[in-house]
């Protein structure tokens, strides 16, 4: 293989990363949904652990989806989960 090509493929891959870690975070911040906004917190973060992965950075790819998104997204979730509310209702 060219290392030419391989150069392009890495470049085309990293920009369709970096484009859907920018479209998924602009999401966290203007989603009105918490649950919807907590999972695209995730998916950024998948994204972010793949692009180290991709800067020859294994290990902190691996922390990032162990700490991040294991504990932290998952605590959130929960979080969000429990103490859900119904907004925008006035049953009194």
């Amino acid at each position: 293989m060219d290392p030419t090509v391989g150069t392009i493929i890495e470049l085309i891959i990293f920009s369709i990363l970096a484009f859907t870690a920018i479209l998924f975070s602009i999401f966290v911040v203007s989603a009105r949904n918490v649950v919807r906004a907590a999972i695209a917190l995730v998916i950024s973060m998948f994204v972010v652990a793949a692009l180290y992965i991709m800067l020859n950075a294994q290990f902190l790819g691996v922390v990032q989806v162990l700490v991040y998104i294991g504990a932290i997204g998952v605590l959130i979730l929960f979080a969000v989960m429990l103490t859900k509310k119904e907004f925008g209702t006035d049953d009194e």
